[in-house]
């Protein structure tokens, strides 16, 4: 797969220069364009970072946990995977870091943490998401977008806890 990069740049540089396109000049705009949308979202991305930090080092991670557990005992979701939960819509890093910890304490191969797997595979860091491409081109007005990407999240939570609770529990 390695070999397979420097031909695609060298297709792309030639196919510019028989269009007729500066290859460089626009490789240096785009450049800039991009140093300019990294500046842009910059501040909703330590903000987001900021939240999510605070969140975990308050507490705050244990005590939502804690206001749901009635839920997720009435629905059969395994105690270990909650923090999961709350944590992948706000940062992948720190999904990534529950996951760690769930599969040391549990196991990979215990029903929790083929549920936790399929979870952290099956949806997105939300927030993260939003704030980079909506700050990004400047959009404020998240509101439907927000809920839809949270009806998807929870869709699949839910599925990934019956199929993987019907095909390994």
């Amino acid at each position: 797969m390695k070999t397979v990069i420097p031909f695609i740049i060298l297709f792309m540089l030639t196919y510019g220069y028989i269009k007729g396109v500066p290859v460089y000049e626009a490789f240096i705009e785009g450049a800039k364009e991009g140093m300019n949308i990294t500046l842009r979202i910059f501040p909703y991305i330590v903000a987001m970072l900021l939240a999510v930090g605070m969140l975990r080092a308050s507490g705050g991670l244990a005590l939502i946990g804690l206001i749901l557990k009635p839920v997720t005992v009435l629905l059969k979701v395994p105690e270990e995977i909650l923090p999961l939960i709350i944590m992948k819509p706000l940062s992948g890093s720190g999904a990534l870091g529950v996951l760690a910890d769930i599969l040391k304490r549990v196991g990979p191969d215990s029903l929790t943490g083929i549920i936790a797997c399929t979870i952290i595979s099956s949806t997105e860091t939300i927030f993260y998401t939003i704030t980079v491409y909506f700050g990004s081109i400047g959009i404020k007005n998240i509101r439907h977008t927000l809920m839809a990407a949270l009806m998807a999240d929870i869709t699949a939570i839910i599925v990934a806890i019956a199929i993987c609770s019907r095909m390994f529990g």
